[in-house]
């Protein structure tokens, strides 16, 4: 039997394929709609403490990391399936039922492995300040973090996939969904008809989190239910500026709201 097959192989890189392609998009976008960013680039250059070049290295460093890890999962927890033995088959039911399994655990996990990174002064300094040094989020920034935060990042894919059931090639479409989610919520940016504007956690949600009055607020990554029970949601407005950007403000700012 091989130690990695064709299917694991594909469940386990394309969705970082997927992610540098979203994020490239939005790194093509940038200059040309200006207007949608919620933070122009005087800021992102007075604000984050790490280059972009830097980032990217990380950012590289970290997803290689994590495909090794998947790997050597898939390798480890692979059934053991006769080549007469047929495949199980997946039922709209089955799928929504994983899928629904697999969306509770890995949002759970991430939110309270970034609410205690949070809590705890120790972890936030050695593991989780990396990623505070963008203030100003961009799409591919959303992998940037310390290798001990990204193996504990890739362990909540990785246990969503487990605990639902997901087969590799499923799993290849959940975790790549994963992936254009994070980096939309760090894109930094609000453009018209983007689907996730629809969810109350999206880009402007997360970038509440990246400013220095929001770090202790809005954690959650895939929905906002840990947020709201435990009292860590932060409302917020979208306003207009002088140059027509919009820009997320605290809800109890007396301004006017965006529509």
């Amino acid at each position: 039997m091989a130690w990695v097959t064709s299917e694991e192989l594909l469940a386990t890189v394309v969705p970082y394929a997927i992610f540098w392609t979203y994020s490239g998009i939005y790194v093509m976008l940038e200059s040309r709609l200006e207007k949608y960013k919620l933070h122009s680039k005087k800021e992102e250059e007075e604000k984050n403490l790490v280059s972009r070049k830097a980032v990217f290295k990380a950012v590289v460093i970290h997803q290689i990391l994590s495909i090794a890890m998947n790997l050597c999962v898939f390798a480890a927890t692979r059934e053991k399936i006769g080549p007469e033995s047929p495949r199980k088959q997946l039922t709209l039911l089955v799928l929504a039922k994983q899928v629904i399994i697999a969306i509770l655990v890995i949002d759970t996990w991430s939110f309270f492995v970034h609410w205690y990174s949070h809590q705890n002064k120790f972890l936030y300094r050695l593991i989780h300040i990396p990623h505070h040094r963008l203030v100003v989020p961009y799409s591919f920034g959303a992998h940037y973090m310390h290798p001990i935060e990204g193996i504990l990042d890739t362990m909540g894919g990785t246990l969503a996939v487990l605990l639902s059931g997901m087969s590799p090639r499923t799993s290849m479409f959940f975790v790549s969904f994963t992936m254009i989610k994070v980096v939309d919520d760090h894109c930094g940016m609000r453009l018209p008809g983007n689907p996730f504007n629809l969810l109350s956690n999206n880009s402007a949600y997360h970038d509440v989190h990246h400013q220095l009055y929001g770090t202790k607020y809005n954690f959650s990554v895939y929905l906002d239910i840990w947020d709201k029970i435990l009292g860590t949601y932060m409302p917020y407005t979208l306003e207009k500026t002088p140059d027509g950007r919009l820009e997320v403000r605290k809800a109890d700012q007396e301004e006017k709201k965006y529509d």
